[in-house]
């Protein structure tokens, strides 16, 4: 990696190594070491599996101590929404992680850079980094400008419960039959689209959703569907 593309990724993230060697170690993935085993000492699950523990304690405690006193049964649903790895994959997007990753030739061309689960694993890496290079109240302080606003938004759209599940297992109760999400319409340029989803039970419509992902939209949806039925 070039001095240049550190500052770029220390710039992102907010934080400068002190130890870029552990920053480098955290972005080489398997794939590269194993092509380059001769000149490559590590790769980055060991901080993975590190970063990982780090992660899971600085989101609890983070809702441990968020307003309204969330009860243990809230706290594990939102935990474990916010470390999956579709969550994952995205903080990396928002910060560009792929684009410095060290990648093997297979990989790269098989869209390495663009996988969930490779963008996910480099994200719980790069905190295990964090967390070797400047302590765990500096990693904690990332991972909290990192998830800020995903915590607000599924704290305030109840996206951590799954709608779809708790719909599906009623529907299957209610009517012998499973709920149909159809796409009605998608809005805005490409890297910011608005989808607008409905669900169908037994062909009648008992929800619409909006989201900026269909999965998203689906939520809402089936959400909507829900309080329907509970009405």
């Amino acid at each position: 990696m070039s001095e240049h593309d550190i500052s770029e990724l220390e710039k992102s993230l907010g934080y400068s190594f002190s130890n870029k060697d552990v920053l480098i170690e955290a972005l080489t993935h398997r794939s590269f070491y194993h092509e380059h085993s001769d000149k490559v000492d590590n790769y980055n699950e060991r901080l993975e599996f590190l970063g990982d523990s780090v992660l899971g304690l600085a989101i609890v405690e983070y809702l441990f101590l968020y307003e309204g006193k969330l009860t243990e049964s809230i706290m594990a649903k939102t935990k474990s929404y916010l470390v999956k790895e579709s969550v994952l994959s995205d903080i990396a997007s928002s910060v560009s992680l792929g684009k410095y990753l060290r990648l093997g030739k297979g990989e790269e061309a098989t869209g390495g850079r663009k996988k969930r689960s490779l963008l996910a694993d480099a994200v719980e890496a790069v905190l295990g980094a964090v967390y070797i290079d400047g302590g765990y109240h500096t990693a904690k302080e990332l991972i909290r400008r990192l998830f800020k606003d995903k915590i607000d938004t599924i704290m305030s759209s109840g996206e951590f419960h799954d709608f779809k599940t708790a719909l599906q297992e009623k529907t299957q109760l209610l009517f012998g039959s499973i709920p149909e999400y159809i796409m009605i319409k998608q809005e805005g340029e490409e890297h910011k689209k608005i989808f607008t989803v409905e669900v169908h039970i037994s062909g009648e419509k008992f929800g619409t959703g909006v989201g900026k992902s269909k999965k998203e939209a689906e939520t809402f949806a089936a959400r909507e569907a829900l309080n329907k039925l509970q009405r």
